[in-house]
């Protein structure tokens, strides 16, 4: 028998409530293969999807028995080219506290899906407002192509061919089904519609 979950967004299933911590156990387990000990690394969570992606990947580094890496919250709104700039940008992008000493660092920049590189551009340049980092490391959940800017993820949990129209809908919340999957122009063209 079938359960179909109502909560869960039609569309193909990209990972699953199994798939999606092996997932994150890998991305953890490479990233502890490229800096053993994690010594001078600094995890940066691109607000909204990559600080549910970080949490879970320092869990996970913690039940390794490594060092969990200091974590900052990135909000990269200001720092987007497809959106109205203010006049003057923001000094500090790091929301929450206490902003992660970055200077020198090894900065592995989280998000759950990388799709055109806008977003990626727009966390380089916040990090760069925020200090000078010896290397950024871009690590997500989801690599689903149409790149516009020649950018790529250090680290990627899945690669998956994905339409210009097509949305990648991530979900790490206890509260709803754990899982990503894609969501096909059509069905994201019918929910908008609501």
């Amino acid at each position: 028998m079938t359960v179909i979950d109502e909560r869960a967004p039609r569309g193909g299933q990209l990972l699953d409530a199994a798939s999606l911590p092996s997932t994150l156990r890998r991305l953890a387990h490479e990233l502890i293969e490229r800096h053993p000990g994690l010594d001078g690394v600094v995890l940066a969570a691109v607000r909204r999807g990559g600080v549910p992606v970080a949490r879970a990947l320092r869990e996970i580094l913690a039940d390794l028995g490594v060092r969990e890496p200091p974590l900052g919250e990135l909000d990269v709104g200001e720092y987007r080219d497809d959106r109205p700039r203010p006049a003057a940008r923001p000094r500090h992008a790091w929301t929450g506290a206490p902003a992660p000493e970055i200077d020198g660092a090894v900065v592995v920049l989280v998000d759950d899906v990388v799709h055109t590189g806008r977003t990626l551009r727009a966390a380089l340049d916040a990090l760069a407002d925020q200090g000078r980092p010896a290397a950024v490391e871009p690590l997500v959940l989801i690599d689903r192509g149409q790149r516009e800017l020649p950018l790529r993820a250090t680290y990627v949990g899945k690669n998956i061919p994905a339409s210009a129209g097509d949305w990648v809908v991530v979900r790490m919340r206890w509260d709803q089904p754990p899982g990503a999957w894609l969501v096909p122009r059509d069905a994201a063209d019918h929910k908008a519609a609501r």
